[in-house]
């Protein structure tokens, strides 16, 4: 499978790491009936109807632009200890041979974007290497939104006996390469992080403009259900009131910018182009890339 396209002068990888199917609860306000009304979106690819359970891609995307490889968002990693989430307990993938399948070397990394700093976006920062953590990509630059990183820390207003587990194995055993950011960071000249709140406090987005823009959108949508229900929060969301507003906005740029919106967690084709139809979005045309 070739897992790369091309957005004008970018190149774009989709790392996959695992995948696995949760129940429709995290969706609490959005209705059953919806789920049936919005097949043609969702199934197969997105939702199983004769399970009732939605599914997830956990994946990295690595953009190599402007003479930068960047990994965006580096999943759950393996041998993690995640008594917070179970099934992410324990995970022994082959993410870093579908790294260097790809063609991408850990050493020749020069940036790392961690949208937010939930678990499942910060594992591969770093790996077991002797009974130590060790940053994977040894070279690169750590981009964490300072706001995540205050919430969560062990000392944060959002800590828990989950997120410390977190810090110790992913986050503080990057700190000699960490950079955390506020506002808006230019990363190059195609390259912009900007804040995208709701999700979590930090939550942000990566804008790519390299002849055909696209927007990497982290957690601001889990589920292309809501992509037609842009209000409907997820149960993932530390504030799913700032998070709707956040998605509608970024939708709403995206849309009339014609850039692909790349999701961290989309199986299928991973992101698609947007149309706005009223308070709605419609998919207009996924990325040409094999569907997973």
């Amino acid at each position: 499978m070739n897992d790369r396209t091309t957005l004008g002068n970018a190149t774009i990888i989709r790392v996959p790491e695992w995948e696995f199917d949760v129940g429709t609860g995290l969706f609490a306000d959005t209705p059953a009936q919806a789920w049936v009304d919005e097949a043609e979106l969702l199934v197969p690819t997105f939702y199983r109807p004769q399970t009732g359970r939605w599914r997830v891609a956990l994946q990295s995307w690595v953009l190599e632009v402007d003479g930068l490889t960047v990994v965006v968002d580096t999943g759950v990693g393996n041998h993690r200890d995640r008594p917070h989430i179970p099934a992410l307990s324990g995970l022994d993938t082959d993410y870093l041979g579908a790294l260097e399948r790809a063609g991408v070397a850990a050493d020749e990394v020069d940036v790392v974007v961690n949208t937010h700093l939930h678990t499942d976006h910060v594992g591969w920062n770093t790996r077991l290497v002797d009974g130590d953590w060790v940053p994977t990509f040894a070279n690169a630059r750590y981009l964490m939104p300072e706001a995540d990183y205050r919430f969560f820390a062990p000392d944060g207003a959002g800590a828990s006996d989950g997120s410390q587990i977190v810090f110790q194995d992913s986050i503080f055993p990057v700190a000699d390469q960490m950079e955390l950011w506020s506002d808006d960071l230019q990363i190059s000249q195609s390259l912009r992080l900007r804040p995208a709140a709701g999700h979590t406090p930090g939550s942000s987005v990566l804008w790519l403009d390299a002849g055909r823009p696209a927007v990497f959108v982290g957690d601001m949508t889990h589920c292309p259900i809501q992509i037609s229900r842009p209000d409907d929060p997820c149960g993932f969301d530390v504030d799913a009131a700032a998070a709707a507003v956040t998605r509608k906005r970024v939708f709403t740029e995206a849309s009339r910018a014609r850039a692909a919106v790349i999701p961290a967690h989309y199986p299928g084709h991973g992101g698609a182009t947007l149309v706005a139809r009223g308070d709605r979005f419609e998919v207009d045309d996924w990325l040409d890339l094999p569907g997973i």
